[in-house]
């Protein structure tokens, strides 16, 4: 279960991407936008202010997610829907997902179909963590293969870019593809948890909490913890994090 309130607590630090990545997109006065993984729906509202003259549809399979953004005020049409099962519709010209297909497995022979079924001059932007070799992804794999978690966490999700330009160049797209690694300083209170542990609650923890009884998941939690303050020390009242992230962006041919 996505927990809105969670996911946000990083709000500042998550969003980043998502603006690099849609400032990356030339539509100018696009039909229809869909926003695919689109959580609370406060960044798929940033596309309708963009593109004001656009329908703007945010899909998420999470319900909660979805309802979250269905009680704010905005511009937007939301709808819970599986990415495995989507296809796009005639006048999307812009498609946008920000940090979902990491979590789709195969989603590499979805982008194919969906290039095949957008219009013509379409925009097709999306961006997807890269940092499962990271010490925080590295440690949340080993804990869970040794609670029998390990199908819950692939060390290999998603590809790089180079990987994603082919796969959209040989569909017959014009492409951008690119890497960044973000550096996050995240604030340590005192007293509170490590700030990569409540960064994770967010994001990779979720099916590994939904997956424990409650015993169990404090002490996986704990464990963690412990882990990541040793990976990511703490410098004064700051933890660095650094984070990669991968981005694409493939026009189809036309227009």
């Amino acid at each position: 279960m996505w927990d809105p309130a969670t996911y946000l607590r990083f709000g500042d630090e998550r969003s980043r991407p998502f603006f690099d990545l849609v400032a990356r997109i030339g539509a100018q006065r696009p039909r229809a936008v869909v926003d695919l993984g689109c959580g609370p729906g406060n960044l798929t509202a940033a596309l309708a202010s963009r593109w004001p003259g656009a329908r703007v549809l945010g899909v998420d399979s999470s319900a909660e997610m979805v309802g979250q953004a269905r009680a704010e005020s905005y511009p937007v049409d939301f709808e819970v829907g599986d990415l495995r099962e989507w296809t796009p519709a005639g006048d999307h010209d812009v498609v946008v997902s920000n940090a979902a297909l990491q979590w789709v497995p195969g989603h590499e022979s979805l982008l194919p179909r969906w290039v095949a079924a957008l219009p013509a001059g379409a925009w097709l932007a999306v961006q997807v963590p890269g940092n499962f070799d990271a010490p925080s992804h590295r440690a949340l794999r080993s804990l869970s293969v040794a609670a029998g978690l390990g199908d819950l966490t692939r060390d290999a999700p998603v590809l790089d870019p180079a990987g994603y330009a082919d796969l959209l160049a040989g569909a017959g797209c014009a492409v951008d593809a690119w890497e960044t690694t973000y550096l996050h300083r995240l604030p340590v209170a005192p007293g509170a948890d490590h700030p990569v542990l409540t960064w994770m609650e967010g994001t990779a923890l979720r099916p590994v909490k939904a997956a424990l009884d409650g015993s169990a998941w404090r002490a996986f939690r704990e464990a963690l913890g412990k882990r990541l303050a040793a990976a990511y020390p703490a410098r004064g009242t700051v933890v660095s994090f650094p984070f990669r992230r991968i981005f694409f962006v493939a026009r189809t041919q036309g227009d």
